[in-house]
């Protein structure tokens, strides 16, 4: 028997509507990042960044199409300002270079936006708590992803290293940062004023990069940074009633 509604819990949420929870966990986390780990493993960094970081603009187009929010000319901008900003960062200013290596690992990355982007577009309209959103989405998906590894015959890490990466992986690449990305989704009128932000990231990781590991930080960043700067400056302009 349900719970009460003041008292809901997590099981009050999933067999409410099971289907729903189920649906979400298969796309994310499971089906999503088989996906995107295998585009990775296919193509250079450099050129399954940009692709990945694309799912902004398909989260924009298919709020339009699905929540029925409108696209202002500033968006069109924005999206184009900043996912070129991506693109010249990823490939170091060397755009004519951008070849793809493997279309298959090009098509998968692509697949992936759009899995991504669906996810969050059904997220919208998901009445759960987002931490129990996430949290049931990850029970789902637990199971099949242990299932997916015996059948794959995987070998287990049982290091210390091993599980202090996978709970770095995940609080901070699929638990808290989910749920703000949710709670953010959920509070906005405009998708696309939100999902522009996510272009900020790689400048945020090569920044990292270069004061953690090391690594130079190119003029092509600080040109890719100031297209992204400008596109979210465009974005973010009061507009006309």
């Amino acid at each position: 028997m349900l719970l009460p509604r003041k008292n809901q819990s997590d099981s009050y949420y999933f067999f409410s509507n099971p289907f729903y929870f189920i649906i979400l966990g298969l796309i994310n986390p499971l089906a999503y990042y088989l996906i995107l780990f295998k585009a990775y493993d296919l193509l250079p960094a450099s050129q399954a960044q940009p692709l990945n970081y694309s799912w902004a603009i398909t989260l924009t187009l298919m709020a339009a199409v699905f929540l029925g929010q409108k696209i202002k000319k500033q968006d069109w901008i924005a999206c184009a300002l900043g996912y070129f900003g991506v693109v010249v960062i990823a490939t170091k200013g060397d755009l004519l270079a951008l070849n793809f290596d493997s279309p298959l690992g090009v098509g998968l990355a692509l697949l992936s936006t759009l899995l991504w982007a669906g996810y969050w577009i059904l997220n919208t309209k998901n009445k759960a708590d987002p931490v129990i959103g996430v949290f049931l989405g990850f029970m789902v998906a637990l199971p099949f992803a242990i299932a997916l590894c015996f059948y794959e015959q995987s070998s287990w890490d049982m290091s210390i290293q091993g599980w202090a990466a996978v709970t770095y992986v995940g609080l901070f690449e699929m638990g808290i940062t989910f749920v703000l990305w949710i709670s953010a989704l959920k509070s906005t009128q405009n998708t696309a004023r939100i999902s522009n932000l996510i272009f900020i990231s790689p400048f945020v990781s090569l920044l990292l990069l270069a004061y953690i590991i090391g690594e130079e930080i190119h003029v092509s960043t600080l040109i890719g940074l100031i297209l992204i700067v400008i596109g979210l400056l465009i974005q973010q302009l009061k507009r006309k009633a």
